[in-house]
């Protein structure tokens, strides 16, 4: 269904019925979504597509763990579900790989009670991990699948072997995702453009190259410079409506098999991607001086890693990556409408979770553009983040 929706354009102005702020997976997504429904949409991002934290190399896929379900982990389960037909619709489409593989996840068990905790969640899993045609297993075993993936010393009490964590390759996705949006004639790409200011009530974008560009509605997707954007045009509140959490992570060569499961350990994550490529990550940093710099944080962590998985202790590291990533104020993405300002709708604060449910995201906020319903968790809703950010 096409849309002709031009409230906001003022005479003499060029007009989009959608444009969309920022170039990561948040913005993408909403792009395509709302192209393939009919939208003509603009997209401007102020460096390059997939410049910010969607441009980083670690890709994994992984779901909260079973026990005290509540809508958040329910919601996220069912994005990690849909999110391969989406990738394979994608891939499909554009002929390109996101080096997507459900892979699952090990987590080693170092302590008697983390295997205890381990087989509480194990019975939790047969009841929530479901759908109607498919059930992913929470196993806890003595073993590790592959010998020595992870090292026998890191899991003295065994292993967790979680069967519906996946992963994919960041900027292969970002790729697949332009590639998608440039094959469409009601699709408009800027890169190197940013957006200075947002009218909301004359729905006019002030862009960085001087230029104004009017819009039906606007969708903020600008990572962590959403949220100065936000607040330039929001009602004064006590506390910043999110941050910038710093994080390191490498590529390693290696000959690992690429379907191995990623490892996952006290905040360590080793993910086997295609070509011999293994990522390793991630810091996260509320302080720190240099932005996009890396340093002895990573180093640890590549050490962490070269003796959680031994095959990795004479890989090369070819790549060290440091990026910044969003973190509203609740913690939790915020998405939806803005409460005062009907025209602006928000896909922002995703920080570790976005590639897992961002293409879901994307959907509930183009429904509640059409007149819908905004059906997310209570605590990713724009209004429950304004009321953290009014607390003094």
């Amino acid at each position: 269904m096409a849309h002709a929706d031009n409230r906001g354009k003022a005479a003499g102005q060029p007009g989009v019925d959608l444009l969309v702020v920022g170039g990561g997976v948040m913005g993408l997504w909403t792009a395509l979504h709302a192209a393939r429904s009919g939208r003509s949409v603009t997209l401007v991002e102020k460096r390059r597509i997939g410049s910010g934290a969607s441009g980083g190399v670690l890709g994994a896929l992984m779901a909260h763990l079973p026990d005290r379900w509540n809508a958040k982990k329910g919601f996220q389960f069912e994005a990690l579900v849909s999110l391969e037909a989406e990738i394979a619709a994608l891939e499909a489409e554009t002929g390109l790989s996101a080096g997507y593989r459900r892979s699952g996840r090990l987590i080693p068990l170092p302590k008697p009670h983390n295997r205890d905790l381990a087989l509480r969640t194990a019975n939790e899993a047969l009841s929530v991990w479901q759908t109607p045609d498919r059930s992913f297993a929470f196993e806890v075993l003595d073993t590790a699948p592959v010998p020595g993936w992870p090292a026998p010393a890191v899991m003295a009490h065994g292993v967790v072997y979680d069967h519906l964590a996946a992963r994919l390759a960041p900027r292969a996705l970002v790729s697949a995702l332009k590639a998608a949006l440039g094959q469409r004639a009601n699709v408009t790409i800027r890169e190197g453009v940013g957006v200075v200011s947002l009218d909301p009530d004359a729905a006019i974008a002030r862009l960085d190259d001087g230029t104004d560009l009017s819009f039906g509605y606007c969708v903020l997707a600008a990572g962590v410079e959403a949220f100065d954007l936000l607040a330039s045009f929001s009602q004064p509140v006590a506390r910043p409506f999110g941050s910038a959490v710093k994080g390191q992570a490498a590529l390693l060569r290696a000959s690992v098999d690429p379907a191995l499961p990623v490892i996952f350990a006290d905040g360590l994550y080793v993910v086997p991607h295609e070509d011999g490529l293994v990522a390793v990550g991630s810091t996260s940093e509320n302080d720190f001086a240099e932005p996009y710099g890396t340093d002895g944080l990573l180093d640890a962590l590549i050490d962490r890693a070269r003796l959680t998985a031994p095959v990795l202790a004479d890989a090369p590291v070819v790549e060290r990556w440091a990026g910044l990533r969003p973190r509203a104020i609740g913690r939790e993405p915020m998405v939806g409408r803005h409460p005062d300002h009907a025209r602006i709708s928000l896909m922002a604060g995703g920080f570790k979770v976005s590639f897992g449910i961002a293409h879901r995201l994307a959907r509930q906020v183009l429904n509640e553009i059409e007149g819908g319903t905004l059906d997310v968790p209570p605590s990713f809703a724009v209004a429950a983040h304004f009321e953290e950010a009014r607390r003094l």
